[in-house]
C-alpha cells in the first residue's frame, strides 16, 4: 500500500508546503492591501459641499467640515438637520471607501464580501 493517501487520487501528491507558502503569501498581499487602504482618504459631502467627510480606505472618520453659515448654532433644529447632514456626508464617504476596498482587495478576497470591518 502507498504511503501518500493522494496517490489513488491519480495525481503526484498532495503538496502541503507550497499550499502553506501560497496560503502565507495570499496573508502578506492581503495586510499589505489593508495597510494601503489604512493611508487612503475619501471625501463624502452633501448639501453642494456645506458639510464634507473625510474617511481613510476602511470607513474610519478622520474629520468633518462645516461650511460656514451652514447652520444657526443657536437653534435647535438647524443643530439637529446639521446631525442629519454629517450622517449622510459619512454615507457618501463610506460608500466611496467600500468601493475602494471592493477594488484594491478584489482579486485577493473576492470582493471583500467576508471580511470583517468591510461592509
Amino acid at each position: 500500500m502507498s504511503q501518500n493517501p493522494f496517490d489513488a487520487l491519480g495525481g503526484g501528491g498532495f503538496d502541503m508546503n507550497a499550499l502553506m507558502q501560497q496560503a502565507q503569501q495570499m496573508q502578506e498581499q492581503l495586510e499589505a492591501a489593508q495597510d494601503q487602504l489604512n493611508q487612503q482618504e475619501v471625501e463624502g459631502q452633501v448639501a453642494g459641499g456645506a458639510v464634507t467627510v473625510k474617511v481613510n480606505g476602511v470607513g474610519e472618520l478622520l474629520d468633518v467640515t462645516v461650511r460656514p453659515g451652514t447652520v444657526d448654532g443657536g437653534d435647535a433644529e438647524s443643530l439637529s438637520e446639521l446631525g442629519e447632514l454629517v450622517v449622510a456626508a459619512y454615507r457618501d464617504a463610506k460608500s466611496r471607501a467600500d468601493q475602494l476596498a471592493a477594488e484594491t482587495l478584489g482579486p485577493l478576497a473576492g470582493g471583500g464580501g467576508g471580511l470583517p470591518g468591510l461592509g
